[in-house]
């Protein structure tokens, strides 16, 4: 791996890592109560991956640590499987079984509904970008979308 692309995923880490541990100070999770924060920022981070994804695979060639720095580093530190766990764990070691299940289950729905949701957004302006592009005579730097 090179020096520069470490480095990107380092500092998206830091930077990933950093927004989702001032979130959680800043919107603590009360013992025993489904954790509001851990749900949005994984969520979030679902949506943000599958938007930056179409935007960097097939909109925007970017630079060689665009992907490594937004989408590994940044939301890889920023969304948290662990998290989700211990917070299940805690729940279900406090009793509230109900809240654990839903805490599984509903982050599952709610991230694969995101991702759906980033994807479909991402591709629509891809679709303008690609009519904007077509009608502006610059079609060809979209490659195989335009025919």
């Amino acid at each position: 791996m090179r020096k520069g692309v470490l480095a990107a995923v380092a500092l998206g880490g830091v930077l990933g890592g950093s927004a989702r541990y001032a979130l959680g100070l800043t919107f603590p999770t009360p013992r025993g109560t489904f954790p509001v924060t851990t749900f949005a920022v994984n969520v979030s981070g679902a949506f943000l991956l599958a938007l930056l994804l179409v935007y960097v695979l097939e909109i925007w060639p970017p630079t060689r640590y665009v992907r490594p720095f937004a989408a590994v580093g940044f939301l890889g530190s920023f969304t948290t499987f662990s998290t989700w766990m211990v917070d299940t764990d805690r729940l279900l070691g406090h009793g509230h079984y109900a809240v654990a299940a839903f805490n599984v289950f509903g982050s599952l729905f709610a991230g694969l509904a995101a991702t759906g949701l980033g994807l479909a957004i991402g591709r629509m302006a891809l679709a303008r970008r690609v009519r904007l592009a077509a009608r502006h005579g610059r079609a060809r730097r979209y490659g195989w979308w335009v025919r």
